[in-house]
């Protein structure tokens, strides 16, 4: 079959689907945008929690794999999600069954998974618009041009005017862009990781044994502090976010019930468990002094770009002086990752909202959909405004408002994850093909630890105080105000309904 009632094509096999959700995870380009972050971090006593960065990414790691095993069970059970992933997973496993539809509460958690969904599919991009002005803010910083804050709000706007036009050609043509993404970020990770090791190893700067930020290798893979440790988690989970993008696109997939659970799993063990861990234990091996004060640290929690000023000092001393060259081609790799990041969020957020839309859950404009691409183009024109607008909220405030949206999406994540988890032993109760393992206890757990995650943002982050706590704060704006927003638009069509 080719199309489906929606007329969206099929298109998409393995590869397709497992590359679109490489491409939000993006392997190794994140470490640049989120290091700053990680290292800004501090604990209720004002202390860094960089120590825990690498195994924060561990418990977030879990985490995911947790969720991608409930996503990937749902998947198997209902492989006709069309393009509405998490939404259409509700519908199923609350609203089909018969006993469900009596309960109360049930429409409300079919909401809420729809908000949460929403909360972390349209904020994320808004995000990548952010991190890219980030990245074209430092880079232009490089040759003496200093962008002012309306400059760098214009940067935004129209990097997102640019993603949302690649956007409108639809999912196939995204796919293209996603191979060759991959194909340079994991080769730039490779080089970066290679280098980072031997500077340490060869120590071409005479570094003194304490001069290191982690003075003996193995104390970067061990937890120093449990609640630094959870708070560096709620951070990382933004680099591994992306397996379940490909439930979104089900409805262009040849063979849903087979394909898409394999390209979960498959994506988050490439890029979660091979590139991310690698390439942040080598930039961990590296870090010391020689960056900065306080080993390091401190100099990266500064920067907006402590990856590109490794690469520029790790570059002079092992490639004869030619750092600046090595953080150009770096800062590209991750410029081009930042690009088919933003066009796979879009083209996940757009789908849901289309999907939602035509269970008149959202309004019907958001169901039209363009004609020689078959994409939601105005779902796509909502979702470049959205995105422009929590870009240069991000890039407004610097390391505070960057993480406060992060931490934003990162809470609709968290939420939507644990519904997924919380959904799976919905959907199995009862049947014949329940099994413990894995329609029971794996699903428990990771509601748990979405549970868990939601609790750090709310209750650690915001009693730490200082910048951290207002980076939770306005995350928990941004969550508010998108609530209203819906709640607002439910009331609306009840009531249209109601008096129609």
């Amino acid at each position: 079959m080719s199309t489906n009632s929606t007329g969206i094509k099929r298109t998409l096999g393995l590869t397709g689907v497992t590359i679109n959700a490489m491409a939000l995870i993006a392997p190794g380009a994140f470490m640049w945008i989120t290091y700053q972050l990680q290292a800004a971090a501090v604990n209720s006593r004002g202390i860094s929690t960089a120590v825990d960065m690498w195994t924060g990414i561990v418990v977030a790691l879990i985490v995911a794999f947790v969720t991608a095993f409930a996503f990937a069970e749902l998947v198997h059970r209902y492989p006709n999600a069309g393009s509405g992933s998490a939404y259409y997973f509700a519908q199923k496993a609350f609203l089909d069954h018969e006993k469900a539809q009596r309960r109360p509460g049930v429409r409300t958690l079919k909401f809420i998974t729809g908000w949460a969904a929403h909360l972390f599919y349209w904020v994320y991009p808004g995000v990548m618009v952010a991190f890219m002005t980030t990245l074209i803010t430092y880079l232009f910083g490089q040759f003496g041009i200093v962008l002012p804050v309306i400059g760098q709000a214009a940067v935004a706007v129209l990097f997102a005017v640019i993603v949302g036009t690649m956007a409108l050609r639809g999912i196939s043509g995204s796919t293209s862009t996603s191979i060759v993404v991959n194909i340079i970020q994991l080769t730039t990770l490779i080089m970066f990781c290679a280098l980072a090791i031997h500077f340490r190893s060869a120590n071409p700067l005479g570094v003194a044994a304490e001069g290191w930020f982690f003075p003996e290798p193995s104390r970067i893979v061990m937890p120093h502090d449990w609640a630094g440790l959870l708070l560096q988690s709620t951070i990382a989970i933004l680099i591994l976010v992306g397996f379940e993008s490909s439930t979104a696109v089900a409805a262009e997939v040849k063979y849903p019930k087979r394909t898409i659970p394999r390209a979960v799993i498959i994506s988050l063990m490439i890029q979660g468990m091979l590139a991310y861990l690698f390439q942040y234990f080598a930039a961990n091996y590296a870090l010391g002094s020689w960056l900065g004060a306080e080993n390091g640290i401190a100099a990266a929690a500064a920067s907006p770009a402590p990856v590109g000023d490794m690469a520029i000092h790790i570059g002079d001393a092992l490639l004869e002086g030619n750092g600046f060259a090595l953080m150009i081609i770096l800062a590209g790799s991750v410029g081009i990752a930042i690009l088919g990041t933003t066009l796979a969020a879009m083209n996940s957020a757009v789908r849901i909202s289309f999907a939602m839309a035509q269970d008149d859950e959202m309004p019907e404009v958001m169901g039209l959909l363009q004609g020689k691409y078959a994409t939601p183009y105005t779902g796509v024109i909502g979702m470049v405004i959205v995105s422009a607008v929590i870009g240069s909220i991000g890039v407004i405030g610097g390391v505070v408002t960057l993480t406060g949206i992060t931490l934003a999406s990162n809470l609709g994540t968290f939420m939507l994850y644990g519904l997924i988890c919380g959904m799976t032993w919905i959907a199995y109760r009862g049947s014949s093909d329940f099994n413990r393992l894995r329609h029971g206890i794996v699903p428990a757990v990771g509601l748990i630890l979405n549970a868990l995650m939601i609790g750090v943002i709310f209750v650690v982050g915001l009693a730490t105080g200082g910048t951290t706590a207002q980076a939770s704060a306005l995350a928990l704006a941004i969550a508010g105000v998108w609530l209203v927003i819906s709640l607002t638009h439910k009331v609306i069509k009840s009531r249209t309904k109601v008096t129609g």
